[in-house]
């Protein structure tokens, strides 16, 4: 059986088993739609969390990012698992017992302003469409290598797959297809990874196997990477070469951009108590500790392999031949993707090998010069999102394992993307028209208003897919810095602290709008490409990244809406006094609708 049969029999397998339960579990209603009808296990709402969040970016693309950088890219893991820690003891518990649907109507009562709900819409609205694109992008990469097509048409294929199971389903098919696809993706992450590391280190668990020494040398596995990629003209994989400044903030920004994402808070609305939120919030990091324990692995494993592909007998032997690439079975894996127009060589001096290094490193250069493999690095592109899917042939691992990988690609990106299209619909329909434009709306009307909005934004994020503003993981992590800037803030203050709605609205609008701006500058205007005027290699304000400046806006924020509250009226006293009720146990284990 060829390769890509097997791709489509795991795949498909995979997708009868979502569109299955999402058909079974069909929401009826709009408690049911939004919320799942309040009735889902802390550990089943756990793993369904845990699926929602470990999106194409955890999947596809973080482990990508670790392995062409090495330890600087390891605020992904600090940022995105310290984040669930303030989501469990912050926000959480205390926003279950308010009992609303969505973090907009939160908003919108605790700052007794229908602007403030507004505000909330359309800050929540632009953090997920932002992280929607990434998770399109990353459905592209996906599906235009397991069905051998472009990654426009991968892209295509996967947004209508999306807006079969997530305008049906609604919260209640969502919450329980993502318990499937977390076991998808869990077992196809780790998986590869362990057979990946028995042939490396001998050691069956990944993260030890990271630690432990390399089987065919005898040297430790770090210091052999280490010592090959310096030899070659990168970093060394275990340095901080970045700027430490710059990376707090980005760990920050993730931190409380993760606190702050509308479709991860919209999961503790699912489950019947208070305490449940809390315990939710801690299996979910359960879950998603096992993903990210390998991660690190699973970098640096790869980028080993792919560099000893490149140069068989070491930095100081040969390069990989042409002839080697087109003739040798190891290399099918080059062919495949390169379809896909995400990998790409080039013979620039004509001698019939492939020479892979970094050529803006002076010496690397020079030696390379010398060596006689020419002055120019001939690995024209290496897409950091295939990584991971493209592992397991590298590796040589057997064909079942590539297609559980293609299965495990999908549904963490399509999870994440069902999630999201989730949060902008009911942020539409639930929020903007049944809450402020329609008051009157039927539960019918309500329904169809929220399956339009999901269809609009699919639209919206596929186009901006074809094009995104970096790597699924870098999308992210922009998206991140929206929600950090404008939504952590916001139910901070409204959970904790007496600001008013006038500095609440004006902080949400300040944080989100300085924050754009500072994005479309370094990204492009509406990341239309070659549109901005800074680069993230070379900010406007010092070592401060587009994808850091989260953590900025989130002080802006703060700094604003307390300001503004000051000069302004105090907030009446009913409002006082459901603040207090919220952050206050009074004995009640139930959530309390207000």
């Amino acid at each position: 059986m060829d390769q890509f049969t097997i791709n489509l029999l795991f795949v498909g397998a995979s997708f009868a088993l979502y569109i299955g339960i999402a058909i079974w579990a069909r929401a009826g209603s709009t408690s049911e739609f939004y919320a799942a009808g309040r009735g889902v296990h802390p550990v089943t709402n756990g793993m369904a969390t845990a699926a929602d969040w470990m999106s194409a970016a955890s999947f596809i693309s973080m482990a990508g990012l670790i392995a062409f950088v090495g330890y600087d890219n390891s605020t992904f893991l600090m940022g995105w698992t310290g984040g669930y820690v303030l989501l469990a003891l912050l926000l959480a518990p205390y926003l279950r017992k308010f009992g609303k649907f969505t973090v907009s109507e939160f908003i919108g009562d605790r700052f007794y302003s229908p602007t403030a709900r507004l505000v909330a819409v359309i800050c929540l609205i632009v953090a997920s469409v932002t992280y929607v694109i990434g998770q399109m992008t990353g459905v592209g990469v996906a599906f235009g290598r397991f069905l051998e097509v472009s990654n426009t048409t991968g892209l295509l294929i996967g947004a209508v797959v999306v807006f079969a199971y997530a305008v049906f389903g609604g919260m209640k098919g969502v919450t329980y297809t993502q318990v499937a696809q977390y076991c998808v993706l869990i077992l196809a992450y780790t998986i590869p990874a362990i057979f990946i590391s028995l042939q490396l280190t001998g050691n069956p668990i990944p993260a030890l196997g990271l630690f432990g020494d390399h089987s065919a040398s005898g040297e430790p596995l770090l210091a052999k990477l280490d010592q090959i990629v310096r030899e070659l003209g990168f970093g060394e994989y275990t340095a901080h070469n970045g700027d430490t400044f710059n990376m707090v903030l980005f760990t920050l920004s993730l931190m409380i951009g993760t606190a702050g994402l509308p479709h991860v808070i919209m999961r503790f609305f699912t489950v019947p108590k208070v305490s449940d939120a809390r315990w939710s919030a801690g299996w979910a990091l359960v879950f998603i500790a096992l993903l990210y324990l390998t991660a690190p692995a699973v970098g640096a494993m790869a980028r080993l392999n792919i560099t000893e592909q490149f140069w068989p007998n070491g930095a100081s032997g040969e390069p990989v031949s042409l002839e080697t690439i087109e003739s040798d079975p190891a290399y099918d894996w080059m062919q495949t993707w390169q379809q896909t127009g995400l990998l790409g060589w080039e013979d620039k001096n004509g001698d019939g090998r492939i020479a892979y290094f970094n050529d803006g490193n002076a010496d690397a250069k020079a030696a390379m010069e010398a060596a006689g493999w020419g002055s120019a690095n001939e690995l024209t592109n290496f897409n950091r999102d295939i990584l991971v899917l493209a592992n397991p042939e590298i590796a040589n691992l057997p064909g079942w394992v590539i297609g559980l990988v293609a299965a495990g690609g999908l549904a963490a990106a399509l999870s994440t993307a069902a999630g999201l299209l989730l949060a902008i619909s009911s942020a539409v329909s639930h929020d903007l028209l049944k809450g402020q434009l329609t008051p009157n709306m039927s539960e019918k009307g309500e329904l169809m208003s929220a399956r339009v909005a999901m269809a609009i934004a699919i639209a919206v994020a596929t186009y901006l897919g074809l094009n995104p503003p970096g790597f699924a993981a870098q999308t992210v992590a922009l998206a991140f810095g929206l929600a950090a800037a404008s939504i952590f803030p916001a139910l901070m203050m409204g959970i904790f602290t007496k600001v008013n709605n006038k500095g609440a609205v004006a902080g949400m609008i300040s944080g989100l709008v300085v924050t754009l701006i500072y994005i479309f500058l370094h990204k492009g205007w509406f990341f239309i490409p070659d549109t901005n005027s800074f680069t993230d290699a070379d900010p406007l304000l010092g070592t401060i990244k587009s994808t850091s400046f989260g953590a900025v806006g989130a002080a802006i924020n703060f700094a604003v809406a307390f300001t503004v509250s000051k000069m302004s009226a105090p907030i009446p006293r009913e409002i006082e006094e459901l603040v207090e009720s919220v952050r206050i146990p009074r004995g009640a284990g139930a959530a309390q609708d207000h």
